[in-house]
Parts: C-alpha cells; structure tokens; sequence
C-alpha cells in the first residue's frame, strides 16, 4: 500500500470517501461526529493500493501526544496489514515531530489489534457515536 500525507484537495476527498464508508455507512456513525471541526487542523493520511483509496486516518498533537484517529481499512482490504501500515505511518511522523508517546480510543473489537502494536489500554470501556472504545497508549522510541 502505498501511504500518502495528505496534501491536496484529491487526497482529502479520498481519505474522507473512505472514512465515509468504513464510520457513516458501515458502522452508522452520524456524519456530524465522523466529520468534525478537527478535521481542519489534523494531519491526513490515505492509504492507495492500485490507485485505489482503501486507508485513511487523521493524526492531532494534543498535550505532548501524537493522537490516532479515524484509522479504517475498506471492508475488502482488512486482514492484510494495511491498518498496521498506517499507524506505523503515523507513529513516524510522530517522532518527526518530536513527541514520544502515541494516544488513541479504540473500538474494543479492534483492542487486541492495537495491544499487538504495542499499545497499552489505560482506562476503562466509554462510549463513542454508540460504539465501545478504550484509550490506549503507546511509548514511542
């Protein structure tokens, strides 16, 4: 997969096209909280296989962390270490910018994915556009 930086108009309408999919459409996420006033702010990233957008994600540096969202993988593409491309991505432009630990609240089915990265839960379960999320945390070399 090939990972891009978000840097165009193209891009973003690909990282959203995908987002909109994977939260809005797939996990009945309500438009208004998947697309938020922080999408202005965040870093974008999409991920191309074939020329085709099938990863996004959105990274913001809150509080000396870098902070993971909206990480998804179209339904088609999942189990083939695309999500795992993406936030290794990120993690790097993390570092890039000086932080040392990665933060983001994760759906609980996607927990052990995360804890495989090398994340570590840090509270209990909450609730997020009806859906059961943990925070998690990560120590960046």
């Amino acid at each position: 997969m090939l990972i891009e930086n978000v840097e165009n108009e193209q891009q973003l309408k690909d990282a959203f096209g995908v987002r909109r999919t994977v939260f809005i459409e797939e996990q009945q996420v309500p438009e208004d909280l998947e697309l938020d006033e922080h999408d202005d702010t965040a870093v974008h990233f999409v991920g191309y296989e074939n020329k085709q957008p099938i990863a996004a994600a959105r990274l913001r540096f809150l509080n000396e962390n870098g902070k993971l969202e909206r990480i998804c993988v179209q339904k088609d593409f999942r189990g083939q270490s695309f999500g795992k491309q993406i936030i290794e991505a990120m993690e790097k432009r993390i570092r890039k910018e000086g932080l040392k630990q990665a933060k983001l609240n994760a759906q609980t089915h996607a927990e052990d994915f995360y804890r495989s990265l090398g994340y570590e839960t840090i509270s209990g379960e909450f609730m997020d556009a009806g859906i059961p999320h943990v925070t998690m945390i990560k120590k960046l070399d």
